[in-house]
């Protein structure tokens, strides 16, 4: 390989589990080499929780994931990829680890240690919690129920482990490791009848260990002399006679104790832990340490302390090292504590073998995953290529929503559920309150306490209540406008000032609080100003406080937006996208070209997608569904209708229908989105799509948290729910409902291909670089994850693509009627297929927008891309259902529409990038799309 190889121009996003390992990916390398792309793109490969079907869940940093294959597969992987000229992005975890169960080295040290463990620095842990008797002890909300049923049921069990000489105590396949400082209780009762001079040995070192030391010094002495004593125990087990009394800890600390005191010994052990197993149920209130989100089995790394950055990415920096990874994806950017310091070690950490890899220093291919709101721009200064294409996602995605449709539907939205409810930015609003009320309350209890400890210390700002800063700092998160501010050790930048000023603006008049100087104290903290330059007041600890924050606000904002917000506002579902959002404002061809010059000029080798892994639904869902927003009125009729129909299916609990008039809308949504074009409506729907529907629509109704959820579910809502979708698609009322859904879709169809085809060249030949997600290839009904992640069928993929060789000049039409998407597969194929010629072109190639003339001038969107000799024109079509009116030939609706070149441009001598044709002249846009509804031309 050229370092020039090296340089993503197309990625190729694969899921590994154990369904679909290194091996698998392999046999598909001389498959995406013929698609076009540069790189592969990789979910996370380090060692995850077994069974993981996403790779997130990391449990060692330090090896690869064996269900995936290990270093083996890997290294087959990699001489595949060499072998075809592919190069290998990864995507990385630093912010979080998969805990619980037995299987985290790091996270059973602390359980066993505490404070005193050597990783115990590693997470991100509050040992001084509030809540009284949680000093110093971890919070394991692990437990099926109560603490004590647990207990008495005799789930929690003492056992010895003679292969490391340990006492744990097991909670089905949850590990809690005894601390040795305690072992003394237990051999005194289980070598209490051993007439072995062993025996009294070790009983005697084990009560030499007894004692919590205060110093660091001390503590680190204490663990070498438990891990020492733990080997003499693995030793002595080699006794019949002793193994047979360690192994007795099972009975002696359980219910069948003949004294019957066994379960009083096993939580008088417990007690002396530096942990408290608990309800799950109780994690939203009382956990003490940072998690992913609200997880319990994710825990927070502390990846801004450098022994922790280092021992995390060791393995990262030897892929890089050995020439087998050339690009990193940065899972959830927003959760670290300073993002700007984590780029620029890992861009340091990657130094050494950049330049081999032909990048210039602080350029080699970091991607980061980052939700930007509307108006808001990527930190200029972070060492990064870009995003991983949300943002890009929302540019392509809104051009082809008509705004005067989504009003109406916006207006009928509000018609079925109140102005109240239809409002996106009062509901999220409201849904931000209810996570940190039910999920993340623990979270900001932390906040609180360290803020109240702060301002307790200074004569000025003693007097403010900790209820009172509690409430205030619950608003201004609530009224974040966007995930997160960066303030950095040097405190906030103007970007964060507006940003905060903007929360606490909208947090006062929210009246949280009555004290409204407590906001002008607040504002002062969070941009780390506070105390700056007055004696006394701690500016380290202020910084720390402001910082914290910001880690919370991003989870905050998630949760509350993305996984609630979504679900219960949703005129059009399309628009309820990652980064995007109910509220969205479409864009025309103006807007379009303004946010793509901003791209060419800022974030050329960004990310472009329309499909990952996190979106809600696939790309070409969304493009059927944009449609609606054409035939609004149609829509209505046909909703209505349908409501109709289907009402007896309804049930009326405490004078409410369910499902509610949202989920009787989202479903009905889907139903149109994803209803196979060309099904016979009258034949029995395929069980897979009834399937797929009943799940997500379980998930979207627990996503909303109105009426079920998933800490605490419903389960007679949700049987309704099932029961009005099962008996609308197999029920009384399915024949017509059927019908008509096939029909609606049949009006949608054209267009939302048209749409589909038209994102697709946009996201390939725009400033970035364009990712393609597993099985998109071909038309894609995805719903959100895990519908997104079912197995793609590369044979028929791979036919696809071998049966377009040599397709061209007007064959290319017939590929429009391929049921299964063959013009998608050929405007793909093609246009990396450029990407892979003329590199240069696309990551170095300015942005011109085009003007177009004529009746239809608004429908189009074109632009240049040069460089050098090479030019490249693209046109898209979009809203053509409106462009045609019901029924009428989009052909015939272009009329005189036509594209107006630069100056000192030729109008001869360009070649269609589709169909191979040689054009004598630009021809106007009715020609121009006579073949294929997209045109992209070489001159």
């Amino acid at each position: 390989m050229t370092a020039d190889l090296y340089a993503p121009t197309a990625t190729y996003r694969l899921q590994f589990h154990a369904g679909f390992t290194f091996t698998d990916a392999a046999a598909q390398v001389g498959y995406l080499r013929d698609l076009g792309v540069s790189h592969l793109y990789a979910s996370p490969i380090l060692k995850a929780r077994p069974g993981s079907t996403h790779g997130y869940d990391i449990i060692d940093h330090g090896a690869l994931n064996p269900e995936l294959g290990g270093e083996r597969g890997f290294a087959q992987l990699s001489e595949a990829l060499a072998g075809a000229g592919l190069g290998l992005i990864i995507d990385i975890v630093p912010n979080h680890m998969g805990i619980g169960a037995a299987d985290n080295g790091w996270w059973l040290d602390v359980l066993e240690w505490g404070r005193g463990g050597r990783y115990a620095g590693y997470f991100d842990i509050d040992w001084f919690p509030a809540t009284p008797g949680l000093r110093e002890k971890v919070v394991l909300p692990v437990l099926g129920d109560l603490y004590g049923r647990v207990l008495d049921a005799g789930d929690l069990v003492a056992r010895f482990d003679d292969a490391d000489g340990s006492f744990s105590i097991w909670y089905h396949e949850h590990r809690f490791p005894v601390c040795p400082a305690t072992y003394a209780t237990i051999l005194d009762l289980c070598l209490k009848e051993v007439a072995l001079p062993e025996a009294a040995a070790l009983m005697t070192e084990a009560r030499r260990l007894r004692g919590t030391p205060r110093s660091d010094i001390r503590r680190k002495a204490q663990r070498t002399r438990g891990e020492t004593f733990k080997r003499s125990l693995r030793e002595a087990a080699a006794t019949p006679a002793l193994a047979a009394a360690l192994a007795s800890v099972t009975t002696l600390f359980g219910p069948a104790a003949t004294d019957g005191k066994g379960l009083t010994r096993l939580h008088a052990l417990l007690e002396n832990q530096h942990y408290r197993p608990s309800f799950w149920r109780i994690a939203g209130h009382e956990i003490n340490y940072r998690r992913f989100f609200q997880i319990n089995d994710l825990a927070g790394l502390r990846v801004e302390e450098k022994e922790v950055f280092d021992a995390s990415h060791a393995l990262i920096g030897d892929l890089v090292g050995s020439g087998r990874v050339h690009g990193v994806r940065v899972d959830h950017i927003d959760g670290l504590l300073d993002p700007h310091q984590y780029l620029d070690r890992l861009q340091g950490l990657v130094a050494p073998f950049a330049e081999t890899l032909g990048f210039r220093p602080g350029a080699f291919p970091v991607y980061v995953e980052k939700i930007l709101e509307h108006g808001e721009a990527l930190r200029r200064d972070w060492p990064t290529a870009g995003t991983t294409g949300y943002d890009a996602l929302n540019e392509i995605s809104t051009l082809f929503v008509a705004a005067p449709g989504l009003e109406t539907l916006r207006a009928l939205w509000r018609r079925e559920v109140g102005d109240e409810a239809a409002d996106p930015v009062r509901v999220a609003v409201r849904a931000k309150r209810q996570v940190m009320d039910e999920e993340l309350a623990s979270e900001l209890e932390v906040l609180t306490d360290q803020c109240t400890r702060l301002l307790k210390r200074d004569p000025q700002t003693r007097d403010f209540s900790r209820a009172g800063i509690n409430r205030a700092l619950r608003e201004i998160v609530a009224q974040f406008p966007v995930y997160r501010s960066y303030i950095g050790p040097k405190g906030a930048t103007p970007e964060d000032r507006a940003v905060i000023a903007t929360a606490i603006r909208r947090a006062r008049r929210a009246r949280a609080v009555s004290h409204g100087a407590l906001y002008d104290v607040l504002d002062e903290v969070l941009t780390g100003q506070w105390g700056k330059g007055v004696g006394g007041r701690p500016r380290v600890a202020v910084l720390h406080l402001a910082r914290k924050v910001q880690q919370y606000t991003g989870p905050v904002m998630a949760k509350g937006m993305e996984d609630t917000t979504f679900y219960r506002v949703m005129p059009l579902v399309s628009l309820n996208e990652v980064g995007g959002g109910p509220g969205l404002t479409p864009l025309d061809g103006a807007a379009f070209h303004q946010g793509m010059a901003e791209r060419q000029r800022f974030l050329p080798r960004a990310l472009v997608a329309t499909a990952t892994h996190d979106t809600k639904r696939g790309e070409d869902v969304r493009a059927r569904l944009h449609g609606l927003s054409e035939c609004p009125e149609r829509w209505a009729e046909r909703l209505s209708a349908w409501r109709e129909i289907l009402a007896p299916l309804c049930q009326t609990v405490e004078g409410e229908v369910w499902p509610s008039p949202a989920d009787q809308i989202l479903f009905l949504q889907t139903l149109v989105g994803i209803w196979p074009a060309g099904l016979d409506a009258t034949a029995p729907v395929p069980p897979t799509l009834l399937d797929r529907l009943r799940a997500y629509m379980r998930k979207a109704a627990r996503e909303a948290k109105t009426h079920t959820s998933w800490t605490d579910p419903d389960e007679d809502y949700e049987a309704a729910l099932e029961a009005y979708g099962v008996g609308a698609l197999t029920g009384e009322p399915a024949p017509k409902i059927r019908r008509e859904v096939a029909e609606l879709v049949t009006h949608l169809e054209g267009p939302g291909r048209t749409t589909a085809l038209a994102q697709l060249t946009l996201r390939l030949t725009i400033p970035g670089v364009p990712d393609t997600y597993q099985g998109t290839e071909l038309w894609d009904d995805s719903l959100v994850d895990p519908d997104n992640r079912r197995p793609v069928d590369f044979a028929l993929r791979r036919e696809k693509a071998a049966d377009l060789a040599g397709v061209g000049g007007a064959a290319v039409e017939k590929l429009l009627a391929d049921p299964a998407g063959a013009a998608k597969m050929l405007v793909l194929t093609r246009l990396l297929a450029l990407r892979r010629r003329l590199p240069d072109l696309f990551l170095e190639g300015g942005y011109e927008p085009l003007t177009v003339t004529g009746k239809a001038a608004g429908h189009v969107v074109a632009f240049l891309r040069r460089h050098g000799e090479a030019t490249l024109l693209v046109a898209v079509p979009r809203l053509t259902m409106t462009l045609s009116g019901e029924g009428a030939s989009v052909a015939k609706a272009w009329g005189d529409t036509t594209l107006v070149l630069p100056d000192r441009l030729p109008l001869e001598g360009w070649t269609d990038c589709l169909s191979g044709d040689r054009l004598a002249d630009l021809p106007s846009c009715a020609t121009l799309f006579a073949r294929l509804p997209v045109a992209v031309l070489l001159g």
